[in-house]
């Protein structure tokens, strides 16, 4: 394992912000700032063995600090939407911003992707930690968070989340890489399977309606492999009204997914212990310009986004996302890279 760090800009306070490369023994890296723990590249070999750079970023932080997307960042402290940014707990109301129309979205205005993390290096990779403090963002008690990335067995990137509460809050904490295993292009001929035989229906503004459905006979039906573009312009309500997918299926099996490029060759297989899996597939991605000139836009990318049900709060019989006051949360996923 190697690490090594740059300089790459520096907050309007002042602070700076670092850029961390992690390569594997097998000569895979990931390249991750500590602004948001935000993955801003992950090189991985193609059936030629030529690497290639797998997920979309930015050349300089300022496109990262006034760009909307969310493009590889560590989101939360609640990831996906929650109702009209309320909820309740312990007989409080709480009132979060609204970001996303009438709905909160990826832990608000700022979150935890616009805020410079402490990064140092382990014996296995690195270790991203920061406090978040009480009502930060509107939420409840202060939070010890930290995020693990490291590489398992030479070419499987895994994430490792932990926070501890001082009292009790709620919590949704997931990574928005956007992925594209050719390299370029969209991803509409990726070869996509999600072990789930359900998925969460959504309303007009993309937040569940509290319905679960069968995703057999549907566009949503990923139970074997498929191309992600096969059904993306399907007119049913499913996917028609986002342009694209962005929902969260419930998974019911490991590994949670699987998707590979004809182009490439590369495949990525994700293993988790999370309930759910948001796939968005880049649908309001404004045309913007990436890495190196690359010209990104509409399904440039997806994004597997393994995580708790999104609006979970308001939904009792759904796994919980509230985290006890001196209890802490741990979970993991990894990212597994060859080829086919």
């Amino acid at each position: 394992m190697e690490v090594h760090k740059r300089p790459f800009g520096t907050m309007p306070d002042g602070s700076p912000v670092t850029s961390w490369t992690l390569i594997s023994d097998d000569g895979c890296q990931v390249e991750v700032l500590d602004y948001g723990v935000t993955i801003r590249s992950i090189l991985v070999p193609d059936q030629n063995g030529k690497p290639v750079d797998v997920a979309l970023g930015y050349d300089t932080f300022d496109e990262y600090r006034l760009q909307g997307g969310s493009l590889g960042a560590t989101v939360g402290r609640f990831a996906n939407r929650i109702a009209k940014g309320r909820f309740a707990l312990n007989g409080q109301e709480y009132q979060l911003a609204c970001n996303n129309g009438a709905n909160h979205l990826h832990g608000g205005k700022v979150g935890f992707e616009r805020r410079v993390w402490d990064c140092r290096e382990t014996e296995e990779g690195l270790r991203f930690t920061r406090r978040s403090p009480d009502g930060e963002d509107g939420y409840p008690g202060a939070l010890q968070v930290q995020v693990d990335m490291l590489w398992v067995d030479g070419s499987s990137l895994e994430l490792r989340y932990q926070a501890t509460a001082e009292q009790d809050t709620i919590l949704n904490l997931t990574n928005h890489t956007y992925f594209n295993l050719a390299g370029s292009g969209k991803i509409l001929e990726h070869r996509l399977q999600i072990n789930a035989e359900s998925y969460m229906e959504n309303d007009s503004g993309c937040l569940p309606t509290g319905r679960i459905l069968p995703v057999a006979d549907t566009a949503m039906d990923f139970r074997w492999e498929r191309a992600v573009g096969e059904a993306i312009d399907s007119e049913e309500p499913c996917v028609h009204a986002f342009g694209g997918y962005d929902s969260n299926f419930v998974l019911c099996g490991t590994p949670a997914a699987t998707v590979w490029s004809p182009e490439s060759g590369i495949s990525m297989t994700v293993t988790t212990d999370q309930p759910g899996v948001q796939l968005y597939t880049a649908n309001a991605l404004t045309p913007r310009t990436g890495k190196g000139g690359a010209e990104y836009g509409k399904h440039s990318g997806l994004c597997l986004e393994t995580q708790h049900y999104p609006d979970c709060i308001h939904h009792p019989d759904w796994p919980s996302c509230v985290l006890k006051g001196g209890e802490t949360f741990r979970s993991y996923t990894r990212f597994r890279f060859g080829v086919m």
